[in-house]
């Protein structure tokens, strides 16, 4: 996409911001606007900080720039395409490491080569901790908790959390992640069925989202929220808002990254947003005020917040401080939203590409039915599984789908970095100060790495991945100390959603919607605007006696 610039179209940007900022902001856009002598002196500042820092003063003057004009930058790409894409494009014409601007000549320098992106992940992650800006965003939907701290505080709530987190902690928790994707599959054919259908439409990322919620309740903390059954619960009703991308509210969370005050703003996507945080921290005090004592002593309990507790607990017995009860708090926040919102949306880019490849479809049904027979039995019933779970790791094909949907969509799109001191990254002088992005919706598709083919689906490449593919050429889960400390329990629990849904139905997109990924918006994750909505035919009845229960009833090797 290119843009051209002409006198007529610079002084039109005038009025078109002063409406947008009216629109926005009302009365209070009227009372800041400058006296005369602010005028000059803002016109003043804009141009040193537009025309002449950046480009005969700034320490980053050297690096390949990204060109535009001055004053907003590349802006206007950035949040009028998919996150990402712009950089991807730039990466490709001027290399791996790229000066681009916002507004009024605020740098970003962005990288997507392996030593730079070492650097950044492994060698010196604890030097760039996330912005101030960005994580006043975030905290009020995801708390703060590990996602959030920097530091030594960031090493110690790993300690305390990383038992939670193990494999073969993840592998006991396997059969909360059958049961609800088995409910949900039951659920969605006994609605089909109530409107006499023999194919559903169904838009799957809300069913998604409402089943990966009742898991990360159920595994994470022993506790039922049920929202598969009950899909306007106030913890949903909360989410829902927080995804809200009408066209006011997506310009003022980008407004938002520059000007954390326009929080107080009173409009529309402020109010959700504070409305959202006060329902999802009265979920998550309700859960801990409701689990904690037990968790702390009940030995036989494999939920994440049991282990934790009890991680903890040995650790206040050994003389550390361990975690309080508002940290704990702030964990619980933070596994509601990133522990379920992020799975689900994987999950759904996954079966929208399946849907559009019905050969690839059919190929990962085929294994399914030959290491997982049990799943196509009409009626099954998920007791008789008793310890015997399958384990979805064992299915080659599976297990290429999952990282190639992830890699080619991956559902957190990009990473922010502030430099908290000078340092040396790829042989770039990076001052104190600079935003730095790690754009994983770039670099998973960069041929430098993954070669011509970089921007087709294709999961035969995890067969025979070329040399150039190294750890940091797959960012969707980042790597180093600030990796997600949740991926095993992601990857497991994306594994078994596919096969239950794949053993369950065919499907194909619903053609009478708009392409999803031509809708995609970023809000935390890299989502359709819309959802993504598929026609669906069973292939295997779902009768599993309500998907109610209990716990108690697993028996955990």
């Amino acid at each position: 996409m290119g843009y051209t610039y002409t006198p007529s179209g610079v002084l039109s940007f005038a009025p078109i911001l002063t409406i947008f900022l009216w629109r926005i902001l009302g009365w209070w856009f009227v009372l800041a606007l400058p006296t005369g002598l602010g005028t000059i002196l803002t016109l003043y500042w804009g141009v040193w900080r537009s025309w002449v820092f950046p480009y005969f003063f700034s320490p980053l003057r050297h690096v390949p720039t990204v060109p535009g004009f001055p004053l907003w930058g590349q802006f206007m790409p950035i949040i009028l395409e998919e996150c990402g894409v712009p950089q991807r494009r730039w990466h490709d014409l001027y290399g791996p490491v790229i000066r681009y601007s916002f507004p009024l000549g605020c740098e970003r320098l962005s990288f997507a080569d392996d030593a730079g992106l070492k650097h950044l992940t492994t060698k010196n992650p604890y030097n760039f901790p996330k912005p101030v800006r960005a994580k006043l965003w975030m905290v009020r939907i995801l708390g703060e908790g590990v996602l959030l701290a920097e530091g030594e505080e960031h090493i110690y709530h790993r300690k305390v959390l990383t038992p939670g987190f193990s494999l073969s902690a993840v592998r006991d928790l396997a059969p909360f992640f059958w049961d609800k994707a088995l409910f949900m599959a039951e659920l969605q054919q006994a609605e089909m069925e109530a409107d006499a259908q023999t194919t559903g439409k169904f838009e799957i990322l809300e069913w998604l989202n409402r089943c990966t919620l009742d898991i990360i309740g159920e595994a994470g903390f022993g506790y039922d929220i049920d929202s598969l059954r009950f899909p306007d619960l106030p913890i949903r009703d909360a989410y829902r808002l927080v995804f809200n991308f009408d066209f006011a509210s997506s310009a003022l969370h980008g407004i938002q990254a520059f000007f954390p005050q326009s929080r107080h703003i009173p409009a529309q996507m402020n109010r959700d947003m504070e409305q959202a945080r006060k329902m999802i921290l009265e979920q998550a005090t309700t859960i801990i005020n409701d689990r904690i004592n037990d968790a702390k002593h009940n030995r036989f309990a494999r939920d994440i917040l049991s282990l934790i507790a009890q991680e903890n607990t040995r650790l206040k017995v050994l003389g550390e401080t361990g975690l309080s009860f508002e940290t704990m708090r702030d964990q619980i926040m933070t596994f509601l939203g990133a522990g379920h919102d992020t799975t689900a949306t994987g999950a759904a880019w996954a079966l929208y590409m399946l849907a559009i490849h019905q050969d690839i479809q059919a190929r990962l049904r085929d294994e399914i039915r030959e290491y997982i027979p049990t799943l196509f039995e009409p009626f099954l019933q998920f007791r008789t599984w008793s310890t015997r779970l399958p384990d979805p790791d064992k299915l080659p094909y599976l297990n290429k789908v999952c990282r190639e949907a992830l890699r080619f969509i991956p559902p957190i799109p990009m990473t922010v970095r502030e430099a908290q001191v000078d340092d040396i990254v790829y042989e770039t002088h990076v001052p104190a100060g600079t935003i730095v992005y790690m754009l994983a919706n770039a670099i998973n598709r960069m041929e430098w790495f993954w070669g011509p083919d970089a921007d087709l689906f294709n999961p035969d490449r995890w067969d025979s991945l070329p040399k150039t593919v190294v750890p940091n050429a797959y960012m969707t889960f980042l790597q180093g100390p600030r990796g997600c400390l949740g991926r095993k329990f992601a990857e497991l629990e994306m594994k078994i959603l596919l096969c239950v849904f794949v053993s369950t139905w065919e499907f194909v997109p619903d053609f009478d919607n708009e392409d999803p990924e031509d809708l995609k918006m970023w809000r935390l994750v890299l989502r359709p605007m819309e959802g993504i909505t598929l026609l669906m035919r069973p292939i295997t009845r779902r009768h599993l006696g309500g998907g109610m229960r209990p716990p108690t009833v697993y028996c955990f090797s």
